[in-house]
């Protein structure tokens, strides 16, 4: 019979396989394409620059998310209530305090963001606030340090580079096709070149929509892990089921989102009907899972 910690196992090796899946598509779009064009600096810039965006994302990246949402920070005399139950929750988990802020809109949502638990950051909306109960609440700030606890945002940012890096080589080599190659490749067996060229034309199509599904994926299977881990922390899965059926419910699109920080809030911010039947390539290309799977799942899991 599943557990929770056998959910959390599962979860976290399929993310790992799935990871690693995208460390071989990079590799083999950016070999295809530099022996085609015949530059082979072209694997090395793609890394050169995955390296770069990395780290800018690695160090900034909660500011920059922050102030994409306009969030404003929380000290303890702003909203005590509020205060006390993260902080109580870091005590639970062993996690140092993340920095605390609120965003203005009434809609339903949450998210985290940091390099690490040092450097960590909880965000919620004042509609989350004021239309939660504190056990709803709890489940919500467990789930968000469930993210920060497995180092979710670090995993996030690596394959959000990663996704980057090949579509950048993607609509490189397509630029190139366009404009012609003026190298002589009289020295290349001209079937094998026609034949690679081909290959490579398809995995420029191709590649940068493979990178995207298994980006959502990777968001999926992590949403599960911190749902579980979430109900871990307290010891209450029904108030993080709750939670989500009420953000869920909510209609209210997050006005200061967009399809850059989408996938870190704890559901779409973007709202659709939830009673209507999703498709299996509908939820390929989702952030999040439909949230009906995920109540489910949390009240299906043995305590």
């Amino acid at each position: 019979m599943a557990t929770l910690y056998t959910h959390i196992d599962s979860n976290k090796r399929k993310s790992w396989l799935l990871l690693s899946g995208f460390f071989i598509l990079i590799i083999l779009v950016g070999y295809v394409f530099s022996y085609v064009m015949d530059d082979s600096a072209i694997l090395y810039v793609a890394v050169f620059i995955s390296i770069i965006f990395s780290f800018i994302s690695y160090w900034w990246s909660d500011k920059i998310v922050l102030a994409m949402s306009d969030a404003k920070l929380v000290k303890h005399d702003t909203n005590k209530e509020f205060y006390h139950v993260v902080e109580n929750l870091c005590i639970t988990a062993g996690l140092p305090l993340p920095k605390i802020y609120v965003i203005n809109d009434t809609a339903l949502n949450a998210f985290a963001t940091g390099r690490d638990p040092e450097h960590a950051v909880v965000a919620v909306t004042v509609g989350l606030l004021q239309k939660l109960d504190r056990s709803e609440l709890e489940g919500v700030i467990a789930h968000e340090l469930s993210h920060i606890g497995n180092r979710d945002i670090l995993l996030a940012t690596l394959v959000t580079v990663m996704v980057g890096v090949i579509v950048l080589l993607a609509d490189w080599f397509r630029r190139w096709s366009i404009f012609g190659s003026r190298k002589n490749n009289s020295e290349r067996d001209g079937r094998i070149t026609l034949i690679i060229t081909i290959v490579a034309i398809v995995l420029s199509i191709l590649a940068p929509i493979f990178a995207y599904l298994m980006q959502f994926a990777i968001s999926r299977k992590r949403e599960f892990l911190a749902d579980a881990d979430g109900a871990l922390l307290t010891r209450y899965p029904e108030g993080l089921a709750k939670a989500l059926e009420k953000i869920s419910a909510d209609q209210e699109p997050l006005e200061v989102a967009n399809r850059a920080t989408a996938h870190l809030y704890i559901t779409s911010p973007f709202k659709e009907d939830s009673k209507k039947k999703t498709s299996f390539w509908a939820k390929a290309f989702m952030t999040h899972p439909p949230v009906s799977e995920r109540v489910a799942a949390l009240r299906g899991l043995k305590m």
